[in-house]
């Protein structure tokens, strides 16, 4: 149990970063999603040449494979959208909502009990996004645009998240992810064709924060996310990750100048907050890590 409480914060700081990187990346959205899928899969290529995790792939597992690539693509397609027409913090809040998704898909279709604890962390940390939002909004149609793309970012984030928590129960790490951003990445390379969105043409800096967006928030942020996901319930996984707006809102604010309201401070304590009271039931349980 002890390793989650180390690696859990890592990658919630780890994918904090990533709405920064986009906001100072001037490539489009589509193209940013299609290089951290691409770059962090290419990364991983070397390691999948020497442990030919294909060798244990089972057919049937393939349609799982592409079906979390997708929705994984479509998540970072409708989210970096969003980033475009709404502040980080609006953004980053409602992508996050992703528990509510999570916890009744985990009931329905994984069997997976939702307990006391959770409920309230759920509760807790939706509250501290709410916080978070509040008077942040913009009531612009391109700002409202911005929320609803990021709210369909969740809803994409949560069947991600599922089939994890499924895969990962009978899988390794390694096994799962390099199939999973590989089919994501080639998913968003043909998005990019059709959309007609060029590749190359970009300024030296915005590859640059291209490259730290696979690094850092991909393959160290989701990479944390999809390991604990052999041990925890993916909604309990979820709540972990709503840990990301207030670390995204602390380094907007420092980064990019955005607004660091008293909201927002409360927002991030109601989270953290939600996420201790969520593990505690994990605690309880005696899961061991």
């Amino acid at each position: 149990m002890l390793r989650l409480y180390i690696f859990l914060p890592i990658g919630i700081i780890a994918i904090s970063t990533a709405s920064i990187f986009i906001k100072l990346c001037d490539a489009p959205a589509l193209i940013i999603a299609t290089y951290r899928l691409m770059l962090a899969s290419l990364i991983l290529s070397p390691f999948a040449g020497y442990k030919k995790p294909w060798r244990r792939w089972e057919r049937k597992e393939l349609g799982w494979f592409s079906l979390s690539g997708l929705l994984l693509s479509l998540h970072f397609t409708l989210w970096i959208a969003s980033l475009k027409y709404t502040s980080v913090a609006s953004s980053v809040v409602l992508v996050t909502t992703h528990p509510i998704f999570v916890g009744v898909g985990g009931l329905l279709f994984l069997k997976e009990r939702v307990g006391l604890n959770l409920i309230l962390g759920i509760g807790l940390s939706v509250l501290g996004s709410g916080l978070i939002s509040y008077g942040d909004m913009g009531l612009s149609k391109e700002a409202l645009m911005g929320d609803g793309l990021a709210l369909l970012g969740a809803m994409a984030a949560s069947g991600y998240l599922l089939i994890g928590r499924k895969m990962r129960k009978e899988r390794d790490l390694f096994s799962y992810i390099f199939p999973v951003y590989s089919a994501a990445g080639l998913i968003l390379i043909l998005f990019s064709l059709i959309s007609q969105k060029p590749f190359f043409g970009y300024s030296s800096s915005a590859y640059l924060y291209l490259f730290l967006l696979a690094l850092i928030p991909q393959l160290i942020g989701h990479t944390t996310f999809n390991w604990a996901l052999k041990y925890l319930p993916a909604s309990m996984v979820a709540v972990a990750i709503l840990g990301e707006p207030f670390g995204s809102t602390i380094l907007a604010y420092f980064i990019l100048a955005e607004g660091l309201t008293v909201w927002k401070i409360a927002g991030g304590i109601s989270i953290f907050a939600g996420i201790l009271v969520a593990l505690r039931n994990q605690v309880l349980n005696g899961t061991q890590v």
